[in-house]
């Protein structure tokens, strides 16, 4: 079995957890527990933004968890009707996560404004207070404008992927540009956990369902961002460096893309 790094490095040297804990829609007087209950199962990373609500929840979970804050990875994002004053709404996300610094800061949406508010990233980052910085979001014709606009280039792109929307041209644009891609929803937001092929795999490599979807992305150099509240699944999620899906069985998984989109199913297209 080829062994595969929990972290992966991103340009400019930091290393990332390869999978990361996701508190979408998680209440913010209840992700604290449950994010102590990630870190203890394993996880190192959490994703969070200014849009979930839970920023507070999610510092106060890091520090009940007595683990050092120098050992997690935090993501927050920059909230689209925060796009004019990204410096103030970007303190504001630190007091209440009741850090220094985060590891990870993302424009949540390429909205209008978005280009201005990537140079006040820049800027974030420049001083020290964001370890990374990138987007959240954008497709290929947006990352070239920001190459075009001639400053720093986005260290992450997190965009929903699963097999079901796999964003085979996104994903190779961004290797090739040196910049990290993060699945979020890699499990479709449980809509697609029964099918059908993804099962009998899961029964061969005696895994679940999510653990396969979240072993494909990983064996596609992405960083993975399964969520779950439930404290089984949320061990299970991150219990995924012990086996290697197999390359026939990849390209199954491949095969399964249809552009579906769990954000948005309505626009979904085989």
């Amino acid at each position: 079995m080829t062994k595969l790094s929990k972290t992966i490095e991103l340009s400019n040297g930091v290393e990332i957890p390869r999978v990361g804990f996701g508190v979408w829609k998680i209440d913010n007087e209840k992700v604290s527990g449950v994010v102590q209950t990630a870190i203890k199962a394993g996880y190192r990373h959490v994703d969070t933004a200014r849009a979930y609500k839970n920023e507070e929840g999610v510092g106060k979970g890091i520090k009940k968890s007595g683990l050092d804050r120098k050992k997690m990875f935090v993501t927050t994002k920059l909230a689209v009707q925060d796009f004019s004053r990204p410096e103030e709404e970007f303190e504001r996300s630190l007091e209440k996560l009741k850090m220094d610094y985060v590891d990870l800061y993302l424009l949540h949406w390429p909205f209008i404004g978005w280009k201005n508010a990537w140079k006040e990233l820049e800027k974030i980052y420049k001083e020290g207070k964001a370890r990374s910085i990138g987007v959240s979001n954008f497709n290929i014709k947006q990352l070239e404008e920001i190459k075009r606009m001639g400053g720093m280039k986005p260290m992450v792109n997190q965009v929903e992927i699963s097999p079901f929307i796999n964003r085979k041209e996104l994903v190779a644009y961004c290797q090739t540009e040196g910049i990290v891609v993060e699945a979020y929803s890699p499990l479709t937001r449980g809509k697609r956990l029964g099918d059908k092929v993804i099962n009998d795999l899961a029964k061969e490599y005696r895994k679940t369902a999510a653990q396969i979807m979240i072993r494909w992305g990983l064996q596609h150099d992405l960083v993975m961002l399964p969520k779950s509240e439930t404290e089984e699944h949320i061990k299970s999620n991150i219990e995924v460096f012990d086996f290697e899906i197999k390359a026939a069985d990849m390209k199954k998984l491949d095969s399964l893309n249809e552009n579906y989109s769990a954000l948005f199913p309505g626009w979904s297209r085989k």
